[in-house]
Formats: structure tokens, sequence, C-alpha cells
């Protein structure tokens, strides 16, 4: 019989529920219940039937979205859970009233927050709250996996005029550094 807890499938980080060869994905073992997560697990899942080594998830390197107006995504942990691990932080803040492409387009409304560990400079989090927030939340992404700090994300180009630039300038306001605001 395959284990339940509280109604969700339990298993192993392969996917593998404690029947050998019965595997289960996405909603129905819990954890974040987005389309993007099912995915990557059912990947894990089909290396592991194949034979290969499987990767690991990370859950935490996974953007969270919310398709709402304005949108809502995230990565990484917030500020307090950083704190709560004893990360001593700093963050940055950036609006989109101030990015010239929001303005462009009439959706100003929103900011990023961006959590680094103030010893390491490793980039803990990203959360954003704005339009085309859910698109924007990749660059963060592909910087957490890819270890970068604050600091690299701010020497990155970004075009002008975009809304990547809450981004960069979220980067360079964890140094107090910010251009625009």
């Amino acid at each position: 019989e395959i284990q339940l807890d509280k109604g969700y499938i339990q298993v192993d980080a392969a996917m593998r529920t404690n029947e050998p060869n019965i595997f289960a994905i996405g909603d129905v073992i819990g954890g974040l219940q987005l389309a993007h997560v099912a995915s990557l697990e059912g990947i894990v899942a089909v290396e592991t039937i194949a034979g290969q080594t499987a990767r690991e998830i990370r859950y935490e390197q996974v953007p969270r979205c919310t398709y709402t107006r304005p949108e809502v995504a995230s990565v990484g942990i917030s500020e307090r859970e950083a704190r709560e691990r004893g990360h001593q932080v700093k963050t940055g803040k950036f609006s989109f009233r101030v990015n010239g492409k929001a303005l462009v387009n009439g959706d100003p409304e929103g900011f990023v927050k961006m959590i680094s560990d103030a010893e390491t400079g490793d980039l803990l989090g990203v959360h954003l709250i704005g339009a085309h927030a859910t698109d924007l939340i990749s660059e963060a992404a592909l910087a957490q996996v890819l270890n970068a700090s604050a600091w690299e994300i701010s020497q990155t180009i970004h075009p002008h005029p975009t809304l990547s630039e809450v981004i960069g300038e979220a980067a360079l306001a964890v140094e107090g550094r910010a251009i625009h605001s």
C-alpha cells in the first residue's frame, strides 16, 4: 500500500513511492503545487526510471508565481526566514514607479525586494510585485542557480527602457547604490 501523509502520497527525492515501481509527482505529493514544479518532478521521475542520475530538486530555487493583477513572484527565502536561519542580511528595494517602461506601459505599481547575506554576498531571495513579475523572476532564479551575488547582478547590463531594470536597480540598492531611486 502506498504511504500517505495528510492525504499526500509520500515520495523520495527521485519521486519514487514506497512501492519501487510506482512514482508520483505534482499536486498529489503536496509541496509547491505549480505546473512547472510538477513538470520538473516528472523529469526527475523519468530520469530515474531510465536509469539516469536524476537531478536534485532544490525547491527554494523554484520561482513561485501568482498570476493576479498585479502579478506576484518570488524565489529563495524571505528576509524573515533568512534572519531566522541566522543570516545577517542586507536588502535592496526598488519601485516600479521610477521605471521608464513601467510608466510608459501605465503599470507603475509594484516593487522588487532583494535579500542578500551581508557576510558572503550570497543572494538569498528575490520578491516582486508588479506587472510582468512572473516573467522577471526568471533572472533571479537563474542568479540563484548560478550562485550569483547581488553585486554580480548589479554588474549585468539591463537594457533601457525595460522592466528588467528594476532587478538591476534592486541589486544596486542592496549596497545603497541604486541610481534611479
